[in-house]
């Protein structure tokens, strides 16, 4: 069987026909996607709506049998009591882990746990498979110091995987919110314009600026309920900034903390910097376009031009070839 994928592995035609297949797949796949997308926002807020409902029933059932309720998810067990016997926090605890989690959505312990186990285990993994091809699946010419860097090529991959999954969340999320924030920004203005205060204002634009970024409006809801516990608001804000790591949002923080440091008007504050993150945003689409030209001559040069030039030689070909 091992002998036989490995044949398979290494015969061009297989893989030539594997990858078109792939190919013709996503293909399919994009032309479709527009049909398969959903409303996501209305299903999430069903699936709060139900977990809301389940937290509700477990606190009564814990409140009736005198349990102390929690607020957060646990982590795994058997991640837990893998982190705590090797002692994983002290060897692969960061810091800047919690932070980049925060970034990517992920609160609590229990992510951080996960992150800490997975970056425990996809190296041990990734070892232990690429030893195993190399030293046993595949008979190849290779030395074994050639082997041996393979293997450790693949554990250094492995380390860097977790920090690759959670560097594309946060790539993903702060899309998602820089495309909002200008709009965001604009409700905000109308908000406090209307007579609203700061609070009231982040909890009517987190409601409407949902349907554009669940995201930007998850960290609305969070900056809201510090505003309003928190003593010193300043600290709402940074927490704020600190979440998205962005640009436009940092300097907007920054705007509302010495508005209400010094006392001037927030809606001057807010039209301006709605004005800056709009212009930000019409920048930043004005660079892509200026870099597709760029993007675009291999696939034209590999995809296009062979096509054109069957189309307009073919027929002479073919009139040359019947004359002969």
């Amino acid at each position: 069987m091992f002998e036989y994928l490995i044949d398979r592995v290494h015969d061009t035609r297989f893989l030539a026909m594997l990858f078109a297949a792939v190919a013709a797949g996503a293909t399919v796949l994009t032309l479709a996607m527009p049909l398969l997308v959903s409303d996501q926002l209305n299903k999430r807020m069903k699936s709060v709506a139900l977990e809301r409902e389940k937290l509700r029933q477990r606190e009564r059932e814990r409140m009736a049998r005198g349990e102390r309720a929690s607020l957060r998810a646990s982590p795994k067990q058997y991640m837990q009591n893998v982190v705590e016997r090797f002692n994983l926090n002290k060897w692969l605890g960061q810091e800047e882990a919690r932070a980049k989690l925060m970034q990517a959505g992920y609160r609590g312990q229990a992510p951080y746990v996960t992150f800490i186990f997975f970056r425990l285990v996809m190296p041990t993994t990734l070892c232990l498979a690429a030893a195993i091809y190399m030293f046993f699946l595949v008979e190849t010419d290779w030395t074994s110091t050639m082997k041996l860097g393979v293997v450790i090529g693949a554990t250094y991959a492995g380390m860097h995987v977790p920090y690759m999954f959670l560097k594309n969340k946060i790539q993903k999320r702060q899309q998602s919110i820089k495309r909002a924030f200008p709009d965001a920004l604009d409700l905000l203005l109308i908000c406090v314009e209307s007579g609203m205060s700061i609070e009231a204002a982040f909890r009517r634009v987190s409601q409407e600026i949902g349907t554009q970024s669940i995201p930007l409006a998850e960290e609305l809801t969070l900056t809201t309920a510090e505003l309003s516990y928190l003593q010193d608001r300043r600290q709402a804000y940074d927490n704020l900034a600190m979440r998205t790591d962005l640009d436009g949002v940092k300097s907007v923080c920054m705007a509302l903390q010495q508005s209400e440091r010094y006392g001037t008007p927030l809606a001057n504050t807010l039209r301006v910097m709605a004005q800056e993150n709009r212009d930000m945003r019409m920048s930043e689409a004005e660079k892509k376009a200026a870099g597709l030209p760029p993007k675009l001559t291999v696939p034209m040069i590999v995809f296009f031009l062979p096509v054109l030039f069957v189309v307009i030689l073919g027929p002479a070909a073919i009139r040359v070839t019947q004359i002969q």
